[in-house]
């Protein structure tokens, strides 16, 4: 532990960072329902164009959460752990959101009518490895089970090495079968975007462990 984590051990915190992050990953968690809900053939055109609508209003309201924290670290003295890391975790959350919401804006720009069983997964991944970060991040008030939040965070990287090997085998099956090349260069970006949004989800569980080498 350095000098700098064992005085933020021994003096008081203010509470609003963890709770601001928490509120976070909650309307990420509530992106990523919507997200994977709308990464279905079983909705209406309808239903697809309302649910893109809501997760551009998420978006909204995550980007004012972490404009929120970072003026917050600028005015704070003592945090719960380093600002650096509350930067940075906030950071990463914002990019998951962002990341689902590219991939989302692409099903409306490129005007996508079916959606293959890989982006389906895929999208379920991204709300599997969402869920356990909502599940972990509120441990770091308390980091004596440290060992339970790892456990979650296992879980993400398992869940990013499988979207790894269903994206691989996606896109090698795309450019066997798909004889339209701008069918292809579209389902490959929307491909692209949602196995970003898994890794993005790794990136914030990285810096979670982070956090925990630091001050557990």
């Amino acid at each position: 532990m350095t000098f700098e984590s064992f005085l933020h051990a021994l003096l008081p915190k203010d509470g609003k960072f963890l709770n601001l992050l928490k509120k976070d990953v909650e309307n990420l968690l509530v992106s990523a329902d919507v997200f994977k809900s709308l990464m279905s053939n079983d909705i209406s055109k309808e239903e697809r164009e309302q649910k893109i609508k809501k997760i551009e209003e998420l978006e909204h309201k995550g980007d004012e959460i972490t404009h929120q924290i970072y003026s917050d670290l600028g005015s704070t003295f003592i945090t719960p752990f380093d600002r650096e890391d509350i930067h940075e975790l906030a950071s990463k959350l914002d990019d998951i959101l962002d990341a689902m919401q590219g991939a989302a804006t692409r099903i409306n720009l490129y005007r996508v009518d079916m959606i293959t069983p890989e982006q389906e997964r895929l999208a379920h991944f991204v709300y599997e490895a969402v869920a356990q970060l909502h599940r972990v991040l509120p441990g770091l008030s308390d980091l004596k089970n440290a060992s339970l939040i790892r456990e979650g965070l296992v879980r993400i990287h398992s869940i990013e090495n499988e979207s790894d090997d269903l994206f691989e085998r996606a896109i090698a099956n795309l450019f066997d079968t798909c004889k339209d090349p701008i069918l292809l260069i579209k389902s490959k970006e929307l491909l692209v975007g949602l196995e970003g949004a898994t890794d993005r989800c790794e990136d914030a569980a990285n810096v979670i462990d982070g956090i925990i080498v630091k001050n557990a």
